[in-house]
């Protein structure tokens, strides 16, 4: 029973709640970061090193099926079935890790600033002087 009493108090105080939106936001700011990676940053890194179209490095581990006379682009392979090793999508991925992972240290980091403004008890408040001259005390009694 006290586990249910657990998980009741933790559904009502709204953490459930709260958690759905995060993910449902969290889903929606990767495809965000998704595009942003894809469509602007890979094309920009592309040109800068000569016309390179990431998402097209890879490296075949089997040949293609016989008679194949597609495109030998990543879609194209990947639809005929042909094991591929697609170190370029995977950097593309990396990409959009670093820049999600930024954003997101960003959000808690102004957040936490602005939490600390607007709860001036999260500060440390002074200590009284009176405390002061009773920890001396106890210092001076302990030697």
């Amino acid at each position: 029973m006290s586990m249910l009493r657990d998980f009741r108090d933790f559904a009502v105080k709204g953490n459930v709640i709260d958690l759905a939106v995060a993910v449902i936001i969290g889903a929606a700011f990767g495809k965000i970061v998704d595009s942003l990676v894809k469509d602007l940053i890979m094309p920009v890194i592309g040109r800068i090193f000569g016309g390179l179209d990431f998402a097209n490095y890879f490296i075949m581990l089997a040949p293609p099926p016989a008679g194949y006379s597609g495109p030998m682009t990543y879609e194209a392979l990947t639809k005929a079935g042909v094991p591929l090793l697609a170190y370029g999508n995977f950097i593309t991925v990396i990409i959009n890790f670093i820049i999600l992972a930024f954003v997101i240290f960003w959000m808690v980091r102004q957040l936490t600033s602005v939490k600390k403004k607007i709860d001036p008890a999260s500060a440390v408040a002074p200590v009284p002087e009176d405390v002061l001259l009773l920890r001396e005390i106890r210092d001076a009694l302990k030697k």
